[in-house]
């Protein structure tokens, strides 16, 4: 064969395989064929759709009583033991810092009172020998607030910390009573 005749030959042949990939191509991709949605559903004839309890109650009712055993490895499996009292996993990590101790006010709050003409109240503090009013609002001894004045308790803040405490209210000793 000539050079001429298998340069034409070549050339036909790429022409069909050209021919036959497009016509092969299609839009959809996957495989070409019936798809579901192309039928019409028909259900199933049932007749009795009823679910049949009394048969499911005898089978649960009934103990499997074959043998025990392991199906990873074939060996029997251990018999079951009654599962004793759990306890408490322990915690990880390092403990927690024991809570701040209460806040201590080191006064005696022993009385207060109602400014005519007002609702604000004032309280009487005893430091020692030192008398100390204050007004709900107003700062004492440095590092504490008055906060509210109760019937029988005063609520004190420690400015530093924020914390609250209750302040009873107690008689103050005779000997301060009484000059």
């Amino acid at each position: 064969m000539s050079q001429r005749v298998q340069l034409y030959l070549l050339v036909g042949l790429l022409g069909l395989a050209a021919l036959i990939f497009f016509r092969n191509r299609s839009d959809v991709p996957g495989f070409p064929g019936v798809l579901a949605a192309d039928t019409k559903f028909t259900p199933i004839d049932v007749q009795e759709p009823n679910l049949r309890l009394d048969l499911l109650e005898k089978i649960h009712k009934s103990e499997y009583t074959g043998r025990h055993r392991d199906i990873f490895t074939g060996a029997p499996m251990p018999a079951k033991t009654e599962p004793g009292p759990v306890t408490p996993a322990q915690p990880v990590g390092p403990k927690l810092p024991p809570p701040p101790p209460p806040v201590q006010v080191p006064a005696q709050f022993f009385g207060y009172s109602t400014r005519p003409g007002s609702a604000n109240r004032v309280a009487f503090f005893l430091s020692g020998e030192d008398v100390i009013v204050v007004a709900e609002g107003d700062t004492f001894l440095g590092n504490f607030r008055l906060v509210h004045i109760g019937n029988d308790s005063a609520d004190v803040e420690e400015i530093s910390s924020g914390r609250h405490a209750q302040v009873v209210l107690e008689r103050p000793p005779e000997e301060a009573q009484n000059p």
